[in-house]
Formats: C-alpha cells, structure tokens, sequence
C-alpha cells in the first residue's frame, strides 16, 4: 500500500511540475533554466513547511510523508535536471550563467527552505 501513496503523489508532482515548467518557459523563455530552478526553489520551500508541520506540528499517519514529500515532492523537483543544464551552461562556455544557476538554487534553495520551516512553526497549526 505504501508504493501506491508514493506512485499517486509522485504522478501528481510529475504533473504539476510538467505544467508549472511549460509556463514558466512560455513566459519567460528557455535562454536560462528558469523553469527548473524556479521549481527546485518552490520544492525546497514546500518541503520546509511540509517536513516541519508533519514532524513538529502534527501527529498524523505516516502515509501522509509517503504521498507529500517523497511521492509528490520526489515527482515534482528536478535534481537531476538540474545538475544536467548546469553542466550544459559549463560545456556552452557560459561559466557566469552556470555559476549564478548552481548559486541561486542552492543558495536560496536553502534560504527558501528555511523560509517554509519558519512559517510552518509560526504561523500553522
């Protein structure tokens, strides 16, 4: 039972992730991996609040961290795309771009997980 909480969460993810990146790209191009890294910061975020409220906050099933953060969030964020187009960055002579990509997702990828850990010991039940 517990593959079929990960398998829904993830497929949902996949999907949110495949729309969320089609719109970002239609507004904001392809030049820069804007998509992934908007993705990967929003995924750091969620998993701060989610993480904080399910092991902090609440008593709830265990399932509920199979379906959200390893199946959802595992489906929705984007490493391995991400490691991907910043040695493409590299490989296209675009060290500047590269290093700005590799230091905002993880720069503020940690400062938006914190944010989303801030909040969800502050502000929700």
């Amino acid at each position: 039972m517990d593959f079929l909480w990960v398998g829904i969460g993830g497929g949902a993810g996949a999907i949110m992730r495949y729309g969320l990146g089609k719109q970002i790209a239609r507004l904001w191009g392809t030049a820069f991996p804007y998509s992934t890294m908007v993705i990967n910061l929003t995924g750091a975020f969620i998993i701060g609040i989610l993480l904080t409220v399910l092991t902090e906050r609440t008593l709830t099933d265990p399932l509920w961290r199979l379906l959200l953060v390893t199946g959802f969030l595992g489906g929705y964020t984007t490493f391995s795309s991400y490691t991907y187009e910043a040695m493409q960055l590299f490989e296209d002579g675009r060290w500047g771009a590269g290093l700005l990509y590799i230091g905002g997702s993880n720069g503020v990828g940690l400062l938006c997980c914190a944010a989303g850990m801030a909040i969800a010991r502050n502000t929700l039940v």
